[in-house]
């Protein structure tokens, strides 16, 4: 996330985004009742995860861009919800749920490599995921 990379170039963002078109797509055949109760959540939820990674993206303060990896990370997994109780109101198959699970939780393993990555960049004690001492070269 850090660098010169436009938020556009990130993996993650535009297969967040083509999720984010997807969902849409896909709530458009839910029923009229749905239009603003789960579908509107489906929806806005599928679209805050890329849109919190993008306003973080060019801050200069990591811990800034690392609350950005976690909204979105957050985001995404509330719209694995909403696919959810959509799957249990008999919205979408299963088959349609695992598949959109699936590319939300790479999504989702993608974030948590950036926030690893993101946290290196901290000093040590406020790390939230500690690393290994390096063994004493021979």
């Amino acid at each position: 996330m850090g660098g010169f990379l436009k938020i556009e170039d990130l993996l993650v963002y535009q297969k967040l985004c083509l999720l984010h078109i997807d969902v849409c797509d896909l709530t458009r055949s839910w029923p009229p009742e749905e239009k603003y109760e789960l579908a509107s959540q489906a929806r806005r939820a599928s679209n805050s995860a890329p849109a919190n990674l993008a306003e973080k993206h060019s801050d200069r303060h990591v811990r800034n861009k690392i609350e950005g990896v976690n909204r979105g990370r957050g985001e995404a997994l509330e719209t694995v919800h909403h696919l959810y109780i959509a799957k249990l109101k008999g919205y979408i198959t299963e088959e349609q749920y695992q598949t959109y699970r699936e590319r939300y939780l790479e999504c989702v393993r993608m974030l948590n490599g950036m926030e690893r990555t993101l946290d290196k960049q901290l000093d040590e004690k406020p790390q939230r995921w500690p690393h290994p001492p390096h063994p004493p070269k021979s």
